[in-house]
């Protein structure tokens, strides 16, 4: 795997573009990308009734969306286009109020790159990891 030396310093232009002006799922759910850098990023999501499942509690696809934002905001802030090829999540535990926080942070840079994303709520306590595998485009 490359270095991460080897990628330009992040391009929060980029980011804002890509993810902040065009991702209309993520207005939907209201999600605020809070920092972005080479390989990090940091999202937030402020609970409301519409993240709910049947049981009353915060959606897995609310949680999974709310990590993979901030993937996709790490791994794209280096200018070249990335896309996820794998991800997965363990839900940790429920969660019904208050402000959710998602920071994802490369493991491995490189063509093909690793994240983990951490959501934690409100109390810094644990609520999701999400595991994501990235793959950089080239231009054909």
């Amino acid at each position: 795997m490359k270095d991460s030396h080897e990628h330009p310093a992040a391009d929060p232009a980029i980011v804002d573009e890509m993810l902040v002006r065009r991702d209309t799922f993520a207005k939907l759910l209201g999600l605020e990308l809070v920092h972005v850098a080479r390989g990090a990023a940091t999202v937030r999501m402020t609970i409301r009734p519409d993240h709910f499942n049947g049981l009353g509690i915060v959606h897995g696809g609310a949680l999974f969306t709310l990590a993979d934002y901030a993937f996709a905001a790490a791994c794209n802030a280096h200018g070249v286009p990335t896309v996820a090829i794998q991800a997965s999540i363990a839900f940790l535990k429920a969660t019904k109020s208050g402000v959710l926080t998602a920071e994802a942070k490369a493991t491995a840079h490189g063509k093909i790159g690793q994240y983990e994303v951490r959501i934690t709520d409100e109390a810094g306590e644990l609520v999701a990891i999400f595991h994501g595998m990235s793959y950089e485009k080239t231009k054909r």
